[in-house]
């Protein structure tokens, strides 16, 4: 008798498909619903990014950071969130509003400069309305979700012990 391959997976007897050559299994959709709702909650809140990102606060990232979760384990940064409507994305609304949200940032942080210091976001001209795609898709999200919109972004800490957690 042959053994099957010993590759661990979290979901058993069956193998990732994916999206464009991503495993979509690897990651489960609630991980990455929360990765995303982190990062535009960070990038929709003004006065989180004065006090937190702005005074170098630990425990929260920098822009960077949040870009980072918001597009790695979904890959928005390649193609549009309505291929995540039915999983990460409840209906075709919340895909659109990502989506200008991910543009807006994606074409800042390529202006700016990945590394370039939070100041450097916070007074580019665009910024504003960034902020105002993040917000309207944060919004949506968190209504979605139960959650209220305008409680504070939890820190990086939380955000993973929370992940752990489910």
């Amino acid at each position: 008798m042959q053994q099957a391959a010993t590759t661990k997976s979290s979901r058993r007897g069956r193998r990732s498909t994916t999206i464009g050559g991503m495993p979509v299994n690897d990651v489960p959709w609630w991980r990455w619903r929360s990765n995303v709702r982190s990062a535009l909650h960070m990038l929709s809140d003004q006065t989180f990014q004065q006090e937190c990102w702005l005074a170098g606060r630990p425990g929260y990232g920098d822009v960077t950071d949040a870009v980072y979760r918001l597009v790695e384990d979904t890959w928005l940064d390649n193609w549009s969130a309505e291929k995540y409507v039915g999983t990460i994305f409840r209906d075709d609304q919340e895909a659109e509003l990502v989506d200008a949200a991910v543009l807006r940032v994606l074409r800042l942080m390529h202006q700016v400069g990945a590394d370039a210091p939070v100041a450097s976001y916070l007074e580019h001209q665009g910024w504003p309305d960034a902020v105002r795609a993040a917000r309207e898709a944060h919004v949506r999200l968190a209504t979605a979700d139960g959650d209220d919109p305008d409680e504070p972004p939890r820190s990086l800490e939380v955000l993973a012990i929370m992940l752990r957690a489910v």
